[in-house]
């Protein structure tokens, strides 16, 4: 990030948890080996030695698992997307902490971008992560994220369907999807960086 030859920008993308949780969920066997690959980066991360606490997997459905015992076949996946989601809500609140306690430098190279912002405004979100880019906004790239962004179609079953849809329904999708406990469950493992956030 110092170095003058690079002029590097960092531009993080943030979405509301419950929504993550929510896409995961819907995509979970085409995430499953992703959400082991986040979770072995956790193990990796802690420190040797006796464990001071026990964490607790906040995600997980209740009854999942009994007594020590791995989890159920059927409840795999949730497993493995529950403790993923953990993972990236404590990596997301580290970066907010390391952010907001930036010298001056980092902070002028360093951008957040909610979701849910760019999808609400995608034309002004769109100057604005260009404009801290240092590009400009050529007219057709404009009429690209209306289009992506205002589409006629919703959603699709199929996981990492590109294609133009109206983002603004899935911004709240989840409140339909999620049953109250799973709300909750997010909330309590995200809560932190959720606030950050002004989620």
């Amino acid at each position: 990030l110092r170095e003058p030859g690079l002029n590097l920008r960092v531009v993080q993308l943030f979405r509301d948890p419950r929504a993550v949780h929510n896409s995961r969920l819907k995509a979970r066997q085409a995430l499953l080996r992703e959400s082991v690959q986040v979770l072995r980066s956790r193990h990796r991360a802690e420190p040797r030695g006796p464990a001071r606490h026990q964490q607790q997997h906040l995600l997980l459905p209740p009854g999942l698992l009994g007594g020590g015992r791995a989890p159920q076949p059927q409840h795999r996946a949730e497993f493995f997307l529950g403790g993923a989601l953990e993972v990236i809500c404590q990596a997301w609140l580290r970066d907010l902490l390391l952010a907001r306690r930036a010298p001056g430098w980092l902070r002028r190279r360093y951008m957040q971008l909610r979701y849910e912002d760019l999808v609400r405004e995608p034309r002004a979100e769109l100057r604005r992560l260009l404009r801290f880019a240092g590009l400009t906004v050529p007219p057709a790239l404009e009429d690209f994220v209306l289009n992506m962004t205002r589409g006629a179609a919703y959603s699709s079953d199929r996981p990492f369907l590109i294609s133009a849809r109206d983002a603004r329904e899935a911004v709240h999708a989840w409140r339909e999807r999620l049953s109250r406990q799973q709300v909750r469950q997010v909330e309590a493992a995200c809560g932190e960086a959720m606030s950050i956030l002004a989620y």
